[in-house]
């Protein structure tokens, strides 16, 4: 079975940084894209960002030039650098990533246990 872990959450103060990570149970290199999303109280899943194997992005307009997400190869994991923290980035962060399976012939998503940012004074 596949897992994403994630780790990196926690209190910060608004103006402040966290860095998230998330390391699949598989080689990072079977992924297609993988990507942050994020889950405030009261409100839908949204994307935060996403990364292709070939190292596009795309990021949500409220996090554009704060936030980065980032693979290295080498350590197995995708981080997501988050910088200038605004209360309103308070959330679930999930990892998602999506590779095919090639017993059942289709790409499949998975999706980490999440981690608890809060951005307060």
């Amino acid at each position: 079975q596949v897992q994403l872990v994630e780790s990196g959450g926690g209190l910060v103060q608004p103006g402040g940084s966290l860095r998230l990570s998330c390391t699949p149970s598989g080689s990072i290199f079977s992924f297609n894209d993988m990507g942050w999303y994020r889950q405030a109280p009261g409100k839908q899943r949204e994307l935060v960002v996403t990364i292709t194997s070939g190292g596009r992005t795309n990021y949500a307009d409220s996090v554009k030039g704060r936030f980065t997400i980032s693979r290295d190869t080498a350590k197995n994991t995708v981080y997501l650098q988050m910088n200038s923290l605004k209360p309103e980035d308070t959330a679930v962060y999930y990892c998602n990533g999506d590779r095919f399976d090639t017993k059942l012939g289709a790409t499949i998503d998975y999706w980490g246990q999440g981690t608890q940012v809060t951005v307060s004074s």
